[in-house]
C-alpha cells in the first residue's frame, strides 16, 4: 500500500490543461469529495463547503476571474472550495451542535465551549480572523481530495490565483455564511506529465534528537 500511495503522489501535478473530451464519473467525483468530507479540521468544525460545478457557461463566466486559466474551462468538475464564517462563530449555534455529535455529557460539552471561546477569543473577534483560521483548514481537504484522486488516475491543480471578490459576486454567496479559499478543478491530463522537481529529502527535513 505504501508504494500505491507513492504512486499516487507521482502521478499527481497541478495539470495545466484538462483533456475536455474526458469527463469524471459520478461514483469517481463522489469518491474524491468524500476524501475531503472526512478530512480533520480543527476542533472537527468542518468549516468549509464544496461547490461542484459542470455547467459549461458558469466555467466560462468564471475564467476572467481566475486570471484567464485554461484549467477552469477545460476542467471535467471544477470544485470552489469555500471556508465557513458564520458556523464557527459560538452565537451561531452551529459550534455547540457540532460538539453535541459526540453525545458528551452536559459537563463536557460545558467544558469544550469554554476552552472553544477561551482559546479562539482573538481569532472569532473578527470574520477577517475567521477567515484566515478556516481558509488554511480547506487546504487540508483540498489536499486530501487531490491525492485521493491521482490514487485513481484523475489529475487537479490547486488554484489561488482568482480575484476573490469578483467570483464570490459571480457565484452569488453571501460572504458573511461562506468566503472562497480556493478553486479546484480535477479532469483527465491532455499533455504529458512534466518531471516532477522537488528539493532534496536533507533539505527539507531534519531530526532532531
Amino acid at each position: 500500500m505504501k508504494n500505491k500511495f507513492m504512486e499516487a503522489m507521482d502521478f499527481r501535478h497541478a495539470c495545466k490543461v484538462f483533456d475536455k473530451t474526458k469527463k469524471i464519473s459520478d461514483e469517481e467525483m463522489h469518491y474524491i469529495l468524500e476524501c475531503g468530507r472526512k478530512s480533520p479540521s480543527s476542533f472537527g468544525m468542518e468549516a468549509w463547503k464544496f461547490l461542484v460545478i459542470t455547467n459549461e457557461e458558469l466555467k466560462v463566466k468564471l475564467r476572467p476571474a481566475c486570471w484567464d486559466q485554461e484549467q477552469i474551462t477545460s476542467c471535467s468538475h471544477l470544485v470552489i472550495v469555500l471556508t465557513g464564517i458564520d458556523s464557527v462563530k459560538v452565537e451561531s449555534g452551529e459550534v455547540e451542535k457540532r460538539f453535541a455529535r459526540r453525545d458528551m455529557p452536559k459537563e463536557s460539552l460545558e467544558m469544550y465551549m469554554g476552552l472553544y471561546t477561551k482559546h479562539l477569543a482573538h481569532t472569532l473577534s473578527s470574520d477577517e480572523n475567521i477567515y484566515c483560521w478556516t481558509a488554511k483548514q480547506t487546504y487540508i481537504a483540498a489536499a486530501n481530495m487531490m491525492t485521493g484522486a491521482a490514487f485513481i488516475g484523475i489529475d487537479s491543480c490547486p488554484i489561488e490565483g482568482f480575484e476573490k471578490e469578483k467570483v464570490e459576486e459571480i457565484l452569488e454567496l453571501d460572504t458573511s455564511k461562506f468566503q472562497l479559499a480556493m478553486v479546484l478543478p480535477f479532469g483527465y491530463r491532455l499533455n504529458p506529465q512534466p518531471e516532477q522537481i522537488r528539493l532534496p529529502f536533507d533539505e527539507v527535513v531534519e531530526f532532531i534528537k
